[in-house]
């Protein structure tokens, strides 16, 4: 155990090129350096996922109210909150767990992402196959972003300028839309607008997913290319 606690850890560049990443981290760190000194990255990591279970609970009750698409906002937020903030408290405080930290918190993801994706199934908002896709998506996703991490040296939090924090933000954005208007008119009839929303989405992320993994397998090929 003491020989893996001191195994050191293969640095891994950060990229991080979403459209409010510099001023994200400028508000994160701020909010860090404010933080009470009893609460600690755990906490924050805590809050971040029964805040998105509670996101996936609210839109299933939504199915019986949509007033309920409220408090999924609120729990967007809780989520950006904890999520974000628990790796900034611990790089600003100097008490980070490299191994700890990145093994739970993508797991924890991986949970919150099942409910989220869960209750919008049970919400009567979105086709249930279409959220069973979204969060297969994902997850291929994240997928590729951890083997690129360990065969690159890389932990891409972003993709094309889009990371989790916009993510967030056009659900919310979408939740107001859903509450005055849940079907759209689209290429010549009347769907649910979280089924169109969902379908660009999941085409987007499968996009992604195809062109991540012909891009770094491409790369490793070169750099580990065998000579005859």
């Amino acid at each position: 155990l003491e020989i893996r606690r001191m195994r050191p850890i293969a640095v891994t560049k950060r990229v991080q090129e979403s459209w409010v990443a510099s001023g994200e981290k400028r508000l994160l760190v701020w909010l860090a350096g404010r933080t009470p000194q009893q609460i600690g990255p755990d906490h924050l990591t805590l809050l971040g996922f029964f805040a998105q279970v509670g996101a996936g609970l609210f839109y299933a009750l939504a199915l019986g109210n949509r007033f309920w698409l409220v408090a999924v906002i609120a729990c967007l937020a809780l989520n950006w909150l904890g999520d974000s903030l628990d790796g900034t408290v611990a790089r600003v405080r100097q008490s980070l767990r490299p191994r700890y930290g990145f093994y739970v918190d993508h797991m924890v993801d991986s949970f919150g992402a099942v409910a989220l994706m869960g209750g919008l199934a049970l919400s009567g908002y979105m086709h249930p196959f279409l959220a069973a896709g979204l969060l297969v998506a994902f997850l291929m996703l994240s997928i590729q972003s951890y083997l690129a991490t360990h065969t690159l040296g890389e932990f891409r939090l972003s993709f094309w300028r889009f990371g989790p924090t916009e993510l967030r933000i056009l659900l919310a954005i979408g939740n107001v839309a859903l509450f005055w208007k849940p079907r759209v008119h689209f290429i010549g009839g009347h769907y649910r607008l979280f089924d169109v929303g969902g379908m660009i989405g999941l085409l987007g992320m499968s996009i992604m997913v195809i062109f991540f993994t012909v891009q770094n397998t491409l790369r490793l090929h070169r750099e580990e290319r065998i000579s005859r």
